[in-house]
């Protein structure tokens, strides 16, 4: 049957418009998050490591500005030393060593840090993940079915890894730079003269502004290049993945043309993409010359007074250099960071979705039944409004008496799936109350009550998985015995026993390996081992052909022997035998009785079972 829902809400928008609307991110609040998601990652010695790895990053940059004083004393000494040659070779060397050694420390800093801090990292990104999995999987239906699931799933999986690549490259590449800035200019500015740190912070500064400009610039390059990649990348996967129909309609040659417009529409985006990065990078390599140039200069002038020896001038040089080097991937940053904190953003986002059903905070579980024929269910006044523009269910009341099968009929968009979600609590009613054994379903905790309740569906998915784990999945912990048993009870133990690796055969994608039939009653075994007081069926024979549905609805009346049953039918012929039947239209009530009264009435339900039996008889 076509499936009515409430239009999604506002805070439930697609996942993958949230991403495209957060044009502008707040960095203070990111950055919080950030801290937030390290302190919650219960990583092993947390705060020891954060400290150790701070200490490093400081200390590595600390010496890297003090490295190029020793180097150059190193070289004064030995150009002061020239009448007295072997004490001035003596000087260099230790000097030299020494500057060796410092310049190891500073570069074994990063990886020692690195180290000791990815823990952190790996344990921030795994809760990230983990916990906006979790909460994605308690978001509304109406969230799951409006948005698409593959984009879900990059939200979740940018959005865990920009956490890793923001603590590795903001907070301990980017930020300890502009602090080795500070330090290189104060070194600069006593060591030698004020104008060497006024140079190295002007080009710095230059090199910085011209990057994010160059950079922003670039991005509208690099995204025309990611949409014509995922163009030309669609266009391939959608022949291929059709590929019997564009064989059978002779289209090779048309969808070869379409995948060339693409290619052709990529390497345009390609080349420009790759023409701003030359200019970006022919930018930032005359801005690094220039002040280098510059300081050269000012450090030659100085030599020439008498004021700095050889040695100084090339300390001075060198500690320009080692700005440079950490700003080489400035642009590459810039722009990575930028997306990080859009992706990250999109992530914390999405866990901020409020769920709309949620157990409250009273809710208790279920109490065990005492009436052994199954559960109770009861609604009462019941309403549910989907959209401005129509009723979805209109003051609807009924009891479903433990140990009975009621049916729902209708024609489509009458409310029967409505009243399925309702009973499995996968909505609330906005108006009435759903009981079941005498509990209002907002009481109850929803694990409990799910399992309590459940349903066979129309199109039975399943997982890429064993056909054991499929049928054990509402209790994962079922021993053999109770699998065997629930299969048996479905009627698949002759095939299961049939197949090449028995309850280990994987059953593809969605169980697409398994026919129509066997994934029903792959079904019907999952639901039963559940062992629910509740069963629904959701118009679980629909689809089948007529020989597989009459074998179907066999095995359907066995399992319902001893619990309540509440079936949603389009076909009547397999609800004939039900203790009360509701007809439904436009949302309401419009008859109720069993199936010989109904008749008698000579109202809805006789006028469908007539056009029904009318339909099959013109069709034999």
């Amino acid at each position: 049957m076509s499936l009515r829902m409430s239009a999604p809400s506002r805070r439930d928008a697609a996942p993958g418009a949230i991403a495209e609307r957060r044009a502008a991110v707040p960095l203070l609040g990111v950055l919080n998050d950030l801290w937030t998601l390290v302190l919650r990652s219960k990583a092993d010695h947390l705060k020891t490591r954060l400290s150790v790895a701070l200490i490093l990053t400081i200390g590595g940059k600390a010496i890297g500005v003090l490295a190029p004083l020793l180097l150059g004393k190193a070289v004064n000494r030995l150009a002061e030393g020239q009448s007295a040659a072997v004490g001035a070779l003596y000087g260099f060397v230790g000097l030299a060593v020494g500057w060796s050694i410092i310049r190891f420390l500073a570069a074994a800093a990063p990886q020692a840090r690195d180290a000791i801090f990815t823990p952190v990292a790996q344990a921030a990104q795994q809760r990230a993940a983990t916990e906006t999995f979790a909460h994605a999987l308690s978001l509304s239906i109406d969230f799951h079915q409006t948005k698409r699931t593959g984009s879900l799933s990059r939200v979740i999986d940018r959005g865990a890894r920009s956490i890793d690549f923001l603590l590795r490259t903001l907070v301990f590449n980017l930020a300890p730079t502009a602090l080795e800035l500070i330090m290189a200019a104060a070194v600069l500015a006593k060591a030698y003269d004020w104008r060497f740190a006024v140079t190295a912070v002007v080009t710095v500064g230059i090199y910085g502004v011209l990057t994010f400009s160059i950079s922003d610039w670039r991005i509208g390059h690099r995204r025309a290049l990611n949409e014509a990649d995922s163009e030309a990348a669609g266009r391939a996967v959608d022949a291929l993945m059709n590929y019997e129909t564009v064989k059978t309609f002779g289209a090779e040659t048309r969808a070869a043309a379409t995948y060339d417009r693409a290619l052709a529409g990529y390497s345009q985006a390609s080349i420009k993409a790759n023409t701003s990065l030359a200019v970006l990078n022919g930018v930032q390599a005359l801005v690094m010359n220039l002040g280098l140039g510059v300081m050269a200069v000012l450090a030659g002038h100085e030599a020439m007074a008498g004021r700095m020896g050889p040695g100084d001038v090339t300390a001075s040089i060198l500690i320009l250099i080692a700005l440079y080097q950490p700003l080489n991937i400035l642009g590459f940053a810039y722009r990575e960071i930028r997306q990080s904190f859009i992706d990250m953003e999109a992530m914390l986002e999405l866990t901020r979705l409020k769920p709309d059903v949620a157990d409250a905070p009273d809710a208790v579980d279920l109490p065990k039944t005492v009436d052994r024929r199954g559960g109770k269910v009861q609604f009462e006044a019941v309403s549910y409004r989907h959209d401005a523009r129509s009723e979805g269910l209109v003051d609807v009341s009924f009891d479903v008496e433990p140990g009975t099968t009621t049916a729902l009929v209708g024609p489509s968009g009458a409310g029967k799936t409505t009243l399925v979600r309702l009973a499995l609590r996968l909505i609330d009613p906005q108006v009435g109350t759903v009981r079941l054994d005498g509990l209002d379903l907002r009481k109850i905790k929803q694990a409990s009550l799910r399992g309590a309740v459940a349903l066979v569906p129309q199109d039975v998915a399943l997982f890429n998985d064993s056909v054991r784990s499929n049928i054990a999945f509402s209790r994962p912990d079922a021993d053999d015995a109770a699998v065997w048993a629930a299969a048996e009870a479905a009627e698949l133990g002759d095939f299961i026993r049939g197949l090449p690796e028995g309850m280990a055969t994987r059953v593809g994608e969605r169980g697409l390996k398994l026919s129509g039939g066997e994934r029903q009653r792959v079904g019907i075994a999952r639901a039963l081992m559940a062992d629910p007081r509740v069963l629904i069926l959701d118009e679980a024979t629909s689809a089948l052909d007529s020989r597989t549905e009459e074998a179907i609805q066999a095995t359907l009346r066995r399992a319902r022997q001893g619990r309540t049953t509440l079936v949603v039918a389009h076909r009547l012929s397999t609800i004939a035998d039900a203790d009360e039947i509701i007809v439904l239209k436009a949302g309401r009530v419009v008859e109720r009785g069993n199936h010989e009264a109904l008749i008698a009435a000579n109202g809805e339900y006789a006028q469908l079972w007539r056009k029904q039996t009318r339909d099959q008889g013109e069709g034999d």
